[in-house]
């Protein structure tokens, strides 16, 4: 129950934050994906089961909560939590740079992902070129974000979990 409140926590105020603070705050005119950023580091935390279904309340609070097309979001994200969770298992190094690289390449493929699929079923309208820019741009703002937000992901789901006692 603990644990759920505070993924639920997280990625309300994730979704409060990218639609308040960030909303306004551009890197040459992309936003950052702080729902990506949440189901990747979630993923590399706990791995595919929990990165798919916390993909899958992200994209479905990002689909309802701000009057988009459902399931789009639910779809790309569910499979980027799932994906990136089993990527980490094959991830031996404990470098720092490791989050860092995983949340800009899953935001990239996400946000491409995202709109093909949205392309395809006649939601979007946008250029190729617009769609790979705001994609690349929107990967490096998740990687800026990245040394902010994991620690904090990462210490609250550690605190969310129950420490098991041994006795002897």
């Amino acid at each position: 129950m603990r644990r759920t409140l505070t993924l639920a926590l997280v990625i309300l105020t994730a979704i409060v934050l990218q639609t308040t603070v960030f909303a306004d705050v551009r890197l040459l005119g992309a936003k950052p994906e702080l729902l990506y950023l949440v189901t990747i580091v979630i993923a590399l935390l706990e791995g595919s089961s929990s990165g798919a279904v916390t993909g899958f309340a992200c994209g479905m609070a990002q689909d309802f909560l701000l009057n988009q097309p459902k399931g789009i979001t639910a779809l790309t994200l569910t499979l980027l939590g799932y994906a990136v969770g089993v990527t980490s298992q094959y991830i031996v190094t404990q470098s720092a740079l490791v989050p860092v690289v995983m949340v800009a390449l899953g935001t990239l493929v996400g946000v491409l992902f995202n709109r093909v699929v949205a392309l395809l079923l006649g939601q979007a309208e946008a250029s190729a070129y617009f769609v790979v820019r705001i994609a690349l741009l929107s990967a490096v703002y998740n990687a800026i974000l990245t040394p902010i937000f994991f620690p904090l992901i990462r210490r609250l789901t550690q605190a969310s979990t129950k420490q098991r006692v041994g006795r002897w």
